[in-house]
């Protein structure tokens, strides 16, 4: 038995230097109703957070004020796209760093295709019930998935949109993005991830594509 007390004492203890990194990395992540965050939101938090305190990094000030409310992986074309969602009041920055931030996840996180989304609310034809007497145009369903199309593809712009109606019906909408963006940071590899993450996120179908020169 004393034995055992000898080996117990010289066990080392579990990693303790992590833990004040984690605990700031911790800050980057707000969930609703305190839930608990998964793991991968735990590692994109801990990227954020170590992009915030690299010396090297330019868009630190901006990330400080930064942080994500969940993410989740998607499987598109055998390959894992990361989307990560920010709370509205947030996004604003995100916005003004979006390219570069997206830049310095998709190194941390072996390539995977990187998409940021905000949270919006979408108010049903009950928002009366709510307390509101005008429901604002940008909580209706139109306006809060056109604007999850221009997170998705962030930070190109979209140049123009056309719906083809199928003959049985069925809607397809086709995104045009700006031209000058086509050779920037492989987006071309990204018109794909951007069609299945759309259709994750509102269950509708969208092809991606450059205007013809």
């Amino acid at each position: 038995f004393g034995s055992s007390h000898v080996v117990l004492a010289t066990l080392p203890s579990a990693q303790p230097p992590a833990l004040p990194a984690m605990f700031n990395a911790r800050k980057k992540i707000l969930k609703e109703k305190g839930a608990a965050p998964s793991e991968l939101e735990e590692e994109v938090a801990k990227a954020l957070f170590d992009i915030e305190v690299s010396p090297s990094s330019d868009i630190k000030a901006d990330l400080r004020d930064v942080y994500i409310s969940s993410a989740q992986e998607l499987e598109v074309k055998n390959r894992l796209a990361l989307v990560v969602h920010v709370p509205f009041r947030v996004w604003k920055t995100v916005r003004k760093i979006q390219g570069r931030l997206i830049r310095e996840l998709e190194k941390k996180f072996n390539k995977k295709h990187v998409v940021f989304v905000a949270n919006r609310t979408i108010l049903d034809k009950n928002f009366r019930r709510k307390g509101l007497q005008v429901r604002p145009r940008s909580r209706t369903l139109t306006s809060v998935h056109e604007a999850m199309l221009e997170d998705v593809v962030g930070p190109t712009e979209i140049f123009g949109k056309r719906t083809r109606i199928g003959v049985d019906g069925s809607k397809m909408m086709k995104v045009l993005l700006d031209p000058k963006d086509k050779d920037k940071e492989n987006v071309e590899a990204k018109l794909a991830t951007y069609s299945a993450v759309y259709k994750k996120l509102t269950n509708k179908e969208a092809v991606f594509t450059f205007p013809e020169a």
